[in-house]
């Protein structure tokens, strides 16, 4: 058609090519033993790498189809975790950068709101405070492993409570298992894979 534009464009595809690699090379140490065996520290980093990463790729509009499409045909709650969860856990990160580890980083509905109120973390913690757990489970193939875990809301979400996100989603599985959807849901983006 005339005057369209092709997508993804230039720039599109550079943004993508960017991400999509620095997400894998996260994503593949962090299925290794050895990332667990290193310091809170460097984890951290690595995790707040991948959250953020995946946030901004949310972004491309192709990726918002898929999460509607998981909405209609995958389990309850999985859209709104690879949604919503995962963008309240970047904006946690990202807006309150003050914690080395990941078992350290706490919030409350004070600081949350310390300047304003109603904003995205504010708004998911209340939209989601009080639901069950979810649970699920995940597949390692090289470990021959299943491993079960839940994601906890918080009950409330009321003043000075202290919200830990270790609370909800525990370091080791509750990442691997959030690296595994992210990767399931930017992998419908991918055509092919060069090593």
């Amino acid at each position: 058609m005339e005057g369209s534009i092709l997508r993804p464009a230039d720039a599109e595809t550079q943004f993508l090519k960017m991400s999509y690699d620095k997400f894998y090379d996260v994503y593949e140490e962090a299925f290794t033993d050895e990332f667990w065996q290193k310091d809170a520290i460097y984890r951290f980093s690595n995790i707040n790498t991948a959250f953020s990463i995946y946030a901004e790729l949310l972004n491309y509009e192709p990726l918002n189809w898929v999460i509607k499409a998981i909405k209609k045909q995958r389990p309850p709650m999985e859209a709104e975790i690879g949604s919503d969860l995962f963008k309240f856990i970047r904006n946690v990160l990202a807006h309150f950068p003050y914690f080395e580890s990941w078992n350290d980083v706490w919030i409350s509905q004070s600081i949350v709101n310390w300047n304003k109120p109603g904003l995205t973390i504010d708004t998911f913690l209340k939209k989601y405070a009080g639901r069950t757990e979810v649970k699920y489970r995940f597949w390692e193939p090289a470990k021959k492993q299943m491993t079960y875990l839940s994601i906890n809301f918080p009950e409330r979400y009321s003043g000075d409570t202290k919200i830990y996100l270790h609370a909800i989603l525990t370091e080791k599985d509750g990442i691997k298992f959030s690296l595994i959807l992210m990767k399931k849901i930017l992998d419908t983006q991918v055509e092919e894979i060069n090593e």
